[in-house]
């Protein structure tokens, strides 16, 4: 049974703990590994063009702050999910704890999950722009 006088808030720390989460990733990729070595990471390592780093960045960078700000978040937990489930594909040769040379799994499926969960729960309390209510009293995704 759900306890409707508290889950808002429980959602509303997993929307932004997520956020930050995402935010740290993208952010990782600049700071840390450079966009440069993020390019030639997915051209050497995946296969995929360089290009595709600024939009990858951006996409966890900007998911990143509309999650902690609760801007649309459901809809953009499920449009962050396939990037997700890329570093997953990515790491699931490399065993279960991202400790692993190379980094586990654990990591990439927790974050999929808990997109999965503000997907399917909502956004919680203190969300700027929550999904827009249908007929009942329930949020829709559009």
């Amino acid at each position: 049974m759900v306890d409707t006088r508290t889950a808002p808030y429980g959602l509303f720390l997993l929307r932004v703990a997520l956020g930050l989460m995402w935010l740290s990733h993208g952010l990782m990729k600049v700071f840390i590994f450079t966009v440069p070595g993020f390019a030639g990471f997915l051209t050497n390592k995946l296969g995929l063009p360089g290009f595709l780093a600024i939009p990858f960045i951006a996409a966890e960078v900007i998911g990143g702050l509309l999650l902690i700000g609760g801007v649309y978040a459901r809809q953009v937990a499920i449009l962050l999910i396939p990037v997700m489930l890329g570093a997953l594909n990515y790491h699931l040769p490399n065993g279960w704890v991202f400790s692993a040379a190379g980094g586990g799994w654990e990591y990439p499926a927790f974050l999929v999950v808990a997109s999965l969960v503000v997907a399917l729960a909502g956004e919680g309390a203190f969300a700027v722009k929550p999904a827009a209510l249908i007929p009942g009293g329930r949020r829709a995704l559009a």
